[in-house]
């Protein structure tokens, strides 16, 4: 068994904000693969449901971000599972917007709900960071992951959490290179052919011009037209 948690904060207020594009995730996942309905239980909400071969509990922890380990720590503790079999969903100021990455262990970087997690259940969990981009100064953070998507925004956003849900099913069976390669393929969709073949192909707008006829006059037949 699995345990995905998504990370944010609970309520309307939030729902919208970068620090939710965890709980965002897990909707999707959720909402794509016909998970059970939500349920509130581990301090959290959760829907179980099946990824693959897989069995998969989400959890969307509602003790506030900076208290998120709590939550995961009774459903672990409840399911008799090991912090190796948490994947966490989270904002990303030091990727760029729609940029995804898998990561296994390592540090908190100061956020708050890594932090927390780190506290309850060790860091030893896998994670995956989603870009929010950053607000270009560190006291700017807290005010920037605290408001809503932008509208520039909601593109990019859309096409990220329609890869995610593309490949949960790999990423639960630990298949990381397949679960990043949905995510681009809806992110960085390939470009449509310009139906030019072959490496010395041209292209019609950068065509060569059409070199000068050649004067094959006379030089009496030019002079006496210089006077007509």
């Amino acid at each position: 068994m699995k345990l995905f948690a998504g990370l944010g904060n609970p309520g309307q207020k939030y729902a919208k904000n970068r620090h939710n594009i965890g709980f965002m995730a897990l909707e999707q996942i959720a909402s794509d693969h016909g998970f059970g309905p939500w349920k509130a239980k581990f301090q959290g909400q959760i829907s179980e449901g099946r990824l693959g071969r897989e069995k998969v509990l989400l959890l969307k922890p509602e003790t506030f971000m900076n208290n998120s380990g709590q939550s995961l720590r009774a459903a672990l503790d409840f399911y008799k599972l090991d912090s190796t079999d948490v994947i966490v969903f989270h904002d990303e100021i030091d990727l760029a917007p729609a940029k995804v990455r898998v990561k296994t262990g390592g540090g908190h970087a100061g956020h708050n709900g890594l932090r927390s997690i780190h506290a309850h259940i060790s860091p030893n969990y896998d994670r995956v960071r989603l870009g929010v981009g950053h607000p270009g100064h560190k006291d700017k953070v807290p005010s920037y992951v605290l408001n809503d998507f932008a509208k520039a925004d909601q593109n990019w956003l859309d096409d990220v959490l329609r890869g995610i849900g593309d490949g949960a099913a790999h990423l639960a069976e630990g298949d990381t290179a397949k679960f990043l390669n949905a995510v681009a393929l809806r992110a960085a969709p390939a470009r449509p052919s310009t139906g030019t073949k072959g490496p010395n192909a041209k292209i019609a707008s950068a065509a060569e011009p059409t070199p000068p006829k050649e004067d094959d006059r006379t030089a009496m037949q030019k002079l006496m037209d210089k006077f007509r």
